[in-house]
């Protein structure tokens, strides 16, 4: 059963509807992309609310400006907002981005139920709604844009399992936070890899509350001691996490010589790959994500039918989501450099300090 598309109530609304750049003091940006009014009202304008700035600096450093960008380009008024890991006040700005005349809202939502209830009142206004990068479990939204998570997860236990050889290991996972269905992707597409070595056994796992990066180093704490140090490696969800198991090993003198997993291939990940604190990242271009969520909230403003790559099944109540699903590309430290020439990050961010030699022996300059 697919989701039903309210496109022609969107294009009404979107033609009754004066559609002008608002601006904000709730740490947001907002703009147009053209100077042609005619142009802009043609195409609405999209709201996009980004979930925190604690989880991943990826949403501020990389998904902002590439959303930024992408609208520009397309000549599309748009507000970004942030909603600072508060969903009161990630439903508090959808409700001021629906007053302010949004015709599409895009969000990340903090957990399902929350942003169901967004969608659910976006509906009743009129207003088409995309679930960017997370699905929300038991939502509404017309499309989902993301990467495909299961690969993620996939990639990280294969790259564990690349840095672990076939030796007996005792392996952590250091999971996401549990209101995060990709969280739930990422777990399954690395158990399934690595459940299948036969050497390897499981010896801690738990979610980590909101992607809260001290929280994960107080947990991954409490995973070593129960395992008695004897952690052979860890498969952490994304660089944050990722970055707090390697500052507990660092405190007992395995750092190095534990493999780390990590995902989003941020300044942090990077360098922890090149000093082999981290034996890999998953790399998500930003610029490739925004610019397919420009492309489906252009259609959608215009009352069309966006272009997909499949479905995903909401697991929920097992309605299809019309969906595009982008590929990830796993980072080691023999293709750091592949992130830095896509974009994903500047050299002079990554290379500085102590890793310019690191950068240099990796060929990246």
């Amino acid at each position: 059963m697919k989701r039903k598309h309210n496109l022609v109530l969107v294009t009404l609304v979107g033609a009754a509807l004066t559609l002008t750049a608002c601006g904000s003091d709730d740490g947001g940006s907002t703009g147009s992309g053209s100077d042609d009014s005619g142009s802009a009202a043609e195409v609405g304008k999209v709201g996009v609310i980004l979930p925190d700035t604690e989880s991943s600096v990826r949403w501020e450093s990389a998904d902002r400006p590439a959303l930024e960008a992408a609208f520009e380009e397309a000549g599309v008024d748009y507000d970004i907002q942030n909603a600072e890991g508060d969903a009161e006040r990630m439903t508090q700005i959808a409700d001021t981005m629906i007053g302010d005349g949004v015709t599409v809202l895009a969000i990340v939502n903090l957990d399902s139920e929350s942003g169901a209830a967004i969608q659910e009142k976006a509906a009743s206004q009129g207003v088409a709604t995309i679930d960017y990068d997370r699905l929300t479990l038991g939502g509404s939204a017309e499309y989902y844009v993301s990467f495909d998570n299961t690969v993620v997860g996939e990639l990280q236990g294969q790259g564990l399992a690349d840095c672990l050889g076939d030796k007996e290991a005792n392996i952590v996972y250091l999971n996401g936070s549990p209101t995060d269905n990709n969280a739930t992707l990422f777990a399954e597409g690395a158990h399934s890899v690595l459940d299948e070595i036969d050497s390897y056994t499981v010896v801690g796992e738990q979610a980590v509350p909101d992607w809260d990066n001290e929280e994960a180093a107080t947990i991954f704490q409490q995973l070593y001691t129960a395992a008695d140090g004897k952690v052979d490696g860890v498969l952490a969800a994304n660089d944050g996490l990722g970055g707090a198991a390697i500052s507990i090993l660092e405190g007992n003198g395995q750092a190095g010589k534990v493999p780390v997993t990590g995902q989003d291939a941020t300044v942090e990940g990077l360098q922890n790959v090149l000093a082999g604190t981290q034996c890999m990242t998953v790399y998500k271009s930003a610029t490739q994500e925004a610019q397919a969520l420009a492309d489906v909230a252009i259609a959608l403003a215009n009352g069309e039918e966006a272009e997909v790559t499949g479905t995903t099944v909401d697991s929920s109540d097992d309605t299809e989501v019309p969906s595009i699903l982008l590929e990830p590309q796993s980072i080691t430290k023999d293709n750091v450099g592949d992130v830095i020439e896509d974009g994903g990050q500047k050299a002079e961010d990554v290379c500085t300090g102590e890793f310019a030699d690191l950068c240099a022996e990796a060929g990246i300059s």
